[in-house]
């Protein structure tokens, strides 16, 4: 599948510090541990809606480990998904009466350019879900080769408690996870399934549904095992960061968790790394509610792409908050003081700023502080509290290279 354009990113003097993040599943903050090349799976969208403040604010998180890690020397190797069949997709099709490959087409379209505009760095791999299809059965035949699937009628069932370390991810206990895999497309209480826990890893075809030939049969793949093999045959059996929003920390990637160690022997992910959850009107910005506020909206109604970061990057990345007129208008005045600033003929040294910069983001992506920064060195430049114009193209570079704000 194709991926979107890389941005321009400028190489900033000395190198930023190792990259510390909150692992979810050990529930503290930790430094990461990548060798030369960083390895990232982000998981994808389901393209019936796209692209809300939820998601812009989950990938622009992402982006900016990918920038914190190029910045500490490192070559990063980012995988992301597209979950371009499933359940939800399918409902929109027969609610709007379109064919499900062209609302996931045009969905997916509209994600890139997104991203595009949000100075997004692309995955290296953006893979669908339908592409991995001849994969999926391969990892499903192996589960079943070591004695951790079974049959419910025609359909293919990973037994969760295979993994003797199923549930470290979320640390939920038995009734949440319950409760949490039935809101969250889990069929907890289907008959004939040893364990209510237990994930579908393969379908058999439904009546006027999609499905593919494979050695499995006529049928397509559950969600969990797709991310699975995305991961395994793009990044191999480790993974530096596996990430996506809060919402998905169960039951997909601690399902897909267990799948990866059962089918690898090991541990795959180093980090298990979630964004926050973004309200609008009083709740989670989600399709199933409908409150949402979509990029595309914003931009084509002439708001600065930049803006909209700036405004995502204005709350810590892990933490839930409200999307807001309010902020957004906070946003815009700032990137035109910030601008200002970066064409001051009289500005500060940039290195102190600089050094601040990258302390704040090595600690876990604390961008309100990073802003504070940048706000103190604008103030400084704008009132030509210095003596360098080259610290002002300097200065800029490193918000771009940093923070992803093109000044």
């Amino acid at each position: 599948m194709e991926s979107w354009s890389q941005p321009s990113i400028p190489k900033l003097p000395g190198q930023g510090l190792p990259l510390a993040l909150f692992d979810t599943s050990e529930k503290r903050v930790h430094p990461t541990t990548p060798g030369p090349v960083a390895k990232m799976y982000v998981c994808g969208i389901t393209p019936y809606d796209a692209t809300h403040m939820g998601h812009a604010a989950t990938y622009v998180a992402f982006d900016l480990v990918y920038r914190a890690w190029l910045d500490a020397g490192h070559e990063v190797h980012y995988v992301q998904n597209v979950t371009d069949i499933d359940d939800p997709l399918l409902e929109r099709a027969v609610e709007r009466g379109e064919d499900w490959k062209v609302i996931a087409e045009r969905e997916t379209a509209l994600f890139r350019e997104d991203m595009t505009e949000l100075a997004v760095i692309p995955p290296r791999e953006y893979i669908g879900a339908v592409e991995a299809i001849p994969s999926v059965a391969e990892y499903v035949t192996q589960l079943q080769a070591k004695g951790a699937v079974y049959s419910v009628d025609d359909d293919l069932y990973f037994a969760v408690h295979d993994d003797p370390n199923f549930g470290k991810v979320s640390h939920l206990d038995t009734e949440s996870m319950l409760a949490t895999f039935a809101e969250r497309g889990g069929d907890p209480d289907r008959p004939g399934k040893r364990n209510p826990l237990d994930c579908l890893v393969w379908q058999d075809a439904r009546p006027d549904e999609p499905a593919w030939n494979t050695s499995l049969g006529h049928g397509r793949p559950g969600w969990h095992i797709e991310c699975v093999a995305i991961a395994l045959d793009h990044l191999g059996n480790r993974m530096d960061v596996l990430g996506g929003g809060s919402d998905l920390a169960f039951p997909h990637h601690e399902m897909s968790a267990s799948e990866a160690a059962v089918l690898t022997g090991q541990e795959c992910n180093q980090h298990f790394v979630h964004a926050g959850m973004v309200g609008w009107q009083g709740h989670k910005m989600s399709k199933s509610r409908g409150n949402l506020v979509f990029v595309s909206q914003l931009r084509h109604s002439g708001v600065d792409p930049m803006a909209i970061r700036l405004a995502l990057i204005a709350h810590h990345y892990r933490t839930d908050w409200a999307w807001t007129p309010h902020g957004l208008d906070g946003a815009k005045d700032r990137l035109s003081i910030w601008r200002q600033a970066a064409q001051s003929p009289k500005a500060p040294a940039f290195e102190p700023f600089l050094a601040k910069m990258r302390e704040h983001l090595a600690n876990d992506l604390r961008t309100p502080e990073v802003l504070d920064v940048v706000d103190t060195w604008a103030l400084a430049a704008t009132n030509q509290d210095g003596d360098s114009a080259d610290a002002a193209q300097l200065m800029g570079a490193s918000v771009d290279a940093l923070l992803g704000i093109k000044l």
